[in-house]
C-alpha cells in the first residue's frame, strides 16, 4: 500500500506480527489527519492519551482516523446505529488468511487481482475489502441481507478510488441461506471470510452491549449501548453463532470445489466443537483452528478446504 508503514515499539504482542496495530494509539499522529477525533481525545490519571471507549462516538472517530492514517482512505462512514467494528481484530483476520495461502504457495502470500475474496456479512463498514485490499491488492465480494448495509458499503468504494474496481457488493435476499443466492456454481473465490451474528436474539444482545458498557465505565447500568454499534442481523439472528456457522459449513460443501479457504470466526468457545464434528461429517481435506486475541477478548478462526492437494496445487497456478 501506498501509506508509510508505521510501526513503533510493540505494546501489543498479542496482535498479528505483521498488524499495524501494535503499538499503542499515536493521538497526535490520528488528530493530525483526523482533526474531529480531537475533541474525543483526553489524558487519563496515568498521563495517557485516550479516548472513552464506551462512547461509540468515540469509538466511530477513532475508527475513521486509523483508517486514515493505516489504511489511506479518506471517505469512511457509517450510518447511524450501525456497527463500526474494531479495525485491530478485523486486520488480524485478514492477515491470518493471508498466512494459509502462503502456506499452499511455497511460503509467499500471494497479492493482488488474482486473489478474490468473498466476505460474507460485509456490513455497512466494508472494513475486510478496505484492509485485505490496502494491505494485499486483493479483490473482495462482500454480501449482506441488509440493503442499507450495502448501500452504505457502496458509498464507500464510490468515494475512495483505491477500492472502486476491486470490491464488489450483492445483497443477500434469504436470511437462512449463506452463500445460495449471492455465489454462483461456475465462480471461483479464493478466500471466505465471516463474522457470524455473535447473539441468538435482541434481548441477549442487549444484555451484552449493558455488561460492555459495564465493563468499560465501572459503573453498573443495564441499557442497551454497544460502544462499536450494530444492528439487529449485526448482532443475532436465530440460533445465533452456533446456527450460522453450521448453515455456513453446509452450504460451503456445495462450494466445495469453488474456493481454496472457507473461513468463519467463533466467537464462543462452547460452538467450537460442534463446527469441528459438523466438518469432519462433510469430509474436509484439511481444517485448521487459529486463536485470535484482542486484549481480553479470545476468539477463533476456523478455516477448511475441500480442495485435495493435487487441486491445490494446480489451483495456485492461477496466483501468478
Amino acid at each position: 500500500m501506498s501509506t508509510e508503514d508505521k510501526r513503533p515499539e510493540v505494546d501489543k504482542p498479542m496482535l498479528h506480527e505483521r498488524s499495524r496495530h501494535r503499538a499503542r494509539y499515536n493521538f497526535d499522529l490520528l488528530t493530525k489527519g483526523t482533526p474531529k477525533l480531537k475533541r474525543f481525545v483526553h489524558t487519563n490519571e496515568y498521563g495517557n492519551k485516550t479516548i472513552t471507549f464506551s462512547d461509540p462516538k468515540a469509538v466511530k472517530a477513532l475508527n475513521q482516523a486509523l483508517i486514515k492514517t493505516h489504511y489511506n482512505i479518506d471517505n469512511w462512514d457509517v450510518p447511524h446505529g450501525y456497527l463500526s467494528p474494531p479495525i485491530t481484530g478485523r486486520a488480524d483476520y485478514i492477515h491470518n488468511m493471508a498466512d494459509l495461502l502462503a502456506m499452499s504457495n511455497d511460503g509467499t502470500i500471494p497479492k493482488g487481482e488474482n486473489i478474490t475474496c468473498v466476505d460474507i456479512g460485509v456490513g455497512a463498514s466494508c472494513i475486510y475489502p478496505i484492509i485485505g485490499h490496502q494491505e494485499y491488492g486483493w479483490n473482495f465480494i462482500g454480501t449482506d441481507i441488509d440493503e442499507k448495509s450495502i448501500r452504505s458499503s457502496q458509498t464507500i468504494v464510490d468515494y475512495n478510488p483505491e477500492l472502486k474496481g476491486h470490491v464488489e457488493l450483492r445483497v443477500q435476499p434469504s436470511h437462512k441461506d449463506v452463500f445460495f443466492g449471492v455465489m454462483k456454481k461456475d465462480e471461483r473465490f479464493d478466500l471466505v471470510v465471516c463474522n457470524p451474528p455473535f447473539h441468538s436474539s435482541q434481548t441477549e444482545a442487549n444484555k451484552a452491549g449493558a455488561q460492555k458498557v459495564s465493563n468499560l465505565t465501572g459503573v453498573k447500568t443495564k441499557k442497551a449501548i454497544s460502544n462499536f454499534g450494530g444492528r439487529g442481523n449485526e448482532l443475532w439472528c436465530e440460533g445465533g453463532e452456533k446456527k450460522f456457522s453450521r448453515n455456513m459449513v453446509r452450504e460451503s460443501k456445495k462450494f466445495g470445489k469453488n474456493c481454496f479457504w472457507f473461513s468463519t470466526l467463533i466467537s464462543k468457545e462452547a460452538n467450537l466443537d460442534g463446527v469441528h464434528k459438523a466438518l469432519r461429517k462433510l469430509d474436509v481435506v484439511d481444517m485448521k483452528t487459529l486463536p485470535m486475541a484482542q486484549g481480553n477478548k479470545v476468539s477463533r478462526l476456523v478455516a477448511w478446504t475441500f480442495l485435495t492437494p493435487e487441486e491445490q496445487m494446480a489451483w495456485k497456478k492461477n496466483w501468478g
